[in-house]
């Protein structure tokens, strides 16, 4: 009969090696640390150039809608504008030259 060689264990091979060197230990686990801090905080910055690009394109909507008001506005207060609407819907016109009084003042 031949003998059979018996595998060592892996896992509790490297066990004994870790607890024999506790600072690879400690780095193993910083190392892993910093990866997750770098994996956060990329996730953060994504999350905030979303959130600014939501912004620039509200700003740009807004500042679209300002530019109609302003026009609008300009539309609704011209002079010719607002005399038709006088004369039409209040019956008011220009006084004339007969109808001004000077009054003075004692």
């Amino acid at each position: 009969m031949t003998k059979i060689e018996r595998q060592p264990d892996l896992a509790m091979t490297v066990l004994t090696d870790l607890f024999r060197h506790p600072w690879i230990l400690l780095l193993s686990i910083l190392c892993v640390g910093s990866a997750f801090g770098v994996v956060l905080t990329s996730h953060h910055a994504r999350l905030q150039n979303i959130l600014l690009e939501r912004q620039l394109a509200e700003r740009d909507r807004l500042e679209v809608e300002w530019r109609h008001l302003l026009l609008e506005e300009n539309a609704l207060s011209e002079h010719s504008r607002i005399s038709r609407l006088a004369e039409q819907q209040l019956q008011m016109h220009a006084p004339t030259a007969k109808d001004e009084r000077v009054v003075r003042l004692p």
